[in-house]
Order: structure tokens, then C-alpha cells, then sequence
């Protein structure tokens, strides 16, 4: 049996690097200490005004669909204005929408929903495709008007037929469409604020969550307890840094 000890295994490293190349050593010293938190990939910082993705209709669409999905009560803004459809617009004009965490080199097939995504096209691209599609659904139903211009007991109508795949979309999967729409949706409602939904934390003070507090060491014990840590995102916390 192979015995280790700390002298020995803190030896061996220090040989290594001895033996490794004056950039190589330079890299792993310089690389080590003092750790800054957040900067191998620090998250970036949502900023307000303007839309990176969605086109002024496809922008009313979505407002009025998430407004639909969430809509507001006295107690909290709904998901048009909580931001949901900021959030949307910014994850499609990123990674997210691009794709990039996906193997994107073919082949393409039909597949079953256990694989996962199998298309050829990224998440923007569907979505736009979507979005396009619905407009003329809606269209072509109503008399010409677009998904949001219609009523919200039509509104309605038409995302309960997304759900369950009554309402036909021109080379969209409806229920595929919807459930893509009401994922991104809550994401952008439960969110930290600084990707762009939850806008003022409404999201977290509804449900009561304090949000990113370093740690609830102080509360493990606390069962039964509301928290009354004060609300706060990584934009907001004092050792925000950006």
C-alpha cells in the first residue's frame, strides 16, 4: 500500500515546480494568492434602457405575454414590470441565446425530450421565429391584431392553447414555445436583479427571501422564524464591487 505523508507530498510538489519552466512556476505563484472573489468570471451588470435583442414588436409581445404569465397584484408589480422581459432580452443577446454551452456541430436530428435540444438553430433564433409566428397567429384569429393588442381574456386564450398545443404556430412547436417562455420568465422573476428582472427586489421581498447575504450561519437554528435580514442583490450588497 502506497503511504503518503504531508512532508513527502509537499516535497514532491516543490519538485515539481522546481523543474518546471521560470514561466510555469511564474504561473502558478502569481495565479494563487491573494484570491479576489468574482474575478474569474464576474457577472455582468444589467444595464437599464435600451433592448440588445428584441425589435420594438417582438419587445410588445413579450411584455404583454410575461405580464400574462405574472400578472400584477396589489401586493407585487407583474413580470412586464418586474423586468421579466429585460431579463429575457438580455439572455438572448448572450451565451444563453447563442447557445454556447451546447455541442452546435450537427448531426441535427429529431430526438426525444430526454436528449435535450437537437436543433440547428440557436435559443434566439428560436425564439424570434416563435415570436413571429405567434403575431401571425394571432393575426389571422383576431381580426389582425397582434398577440398584444388583444384583450387579456384573450391573451389568456391563446397562452392556456401554447400549453397544451391547440394553438397552431406556423413551424413552431407551440408547447415547446411555451414552455421555453414560462422557464426564461420565472428565471427572470426569481433572479438576482443584476441579469436584469426582479426589479427591486420585488420578487424576494414577496416570498420573503433576503437574497445574497453572505452567509445564514446566525439563522440555521432559527426554525420557524421569519427572517428579517434585510433584502439585498449582489448590486446592492455593501461589498459590491464592480
Amino acid at each position: 500500500m502506497l503511504r503518503l505523508n504531508r512532508r513527502k507530498l509537499f516535497g514532491s510538489t516543490a519538485l515539481v515546480l522546481c523543474l518546471a519552466s521560470p514561466a510555469a512556476r511564474a504561473a502558478v505563484i502569481k495565479g494563487a494568492l491573494p484570491w479576489q472573489p468574482g474575478s474569474a468570471d464576474p457577472p455582468s451588470l444589467a444595464t437599464p434602457g435600451g433592448w440588445l435583442f428584441f425589435t420594438p414588436q417582438e419587445r410588445a409581445t413579450v411584455e404583454a405575454f410575461v405580464d400574462r404569465l405574472i400578472p400584477p397584484d396589489p401586493e407585487t408589480p407583474g413580470g412586464k414590470d418586474c423586468g421579466c422581459a429585460v431579463f429575457i432580452d438580455r439572455q438572448l443577446a448572450g451565451p444563453y441565446g447563442r447557445n454556447e454551452a451546447y455541442y452546435m456541430m450537427g448531426p441535427f436530428q429529431e430526438g426525444t425530450n430526454q436528449q435535450g435540444p437537437q436543433s440547428a438553430a440557436t435559443t434566439a433564433q428560436r425564439y424570434r421565429k416563435a415570436l413571429t409566428a405567434l403575431d401571425a397567429a394571432c393575426r389571422e384569429k383576431f381580426g389582425g391584431k397582434a398577440f398584444a393588442d388583444l384583450a387579456d381574456t384573450q391573451k389568456d386564450d391563446v397562452i392556456s392553447g401554447l400549453e397544451v398545443g391547440s394553438f397552431k404556430l406556423d413551424g413552431v412547436d407551440s408547447k415547446e414555445f411555451f414552455v421555453q417562455i414560462l422557464t426564461d420568465t420565472r428565471n427572470g422573476f426569481l433572479a438576482d436583479p443584476i441579469y436584469g428582472g426582479n426589479k427591486d427586489l420585488a420578487a424576494w421581498k414577496m416570498i420573503g427571501f433576503p437574497g445574497t447575504h453572505y452567509d445564514y450561519r446566525d439563522w440555521i437554528d432559527r426554525h420557524n422564524e421569519r427572517v428579517t435580514l434585510p433584502v439585498v442583490g449582489i448590486g446592492t450588497h455593501p461589498n459590491w464591487s464592480q
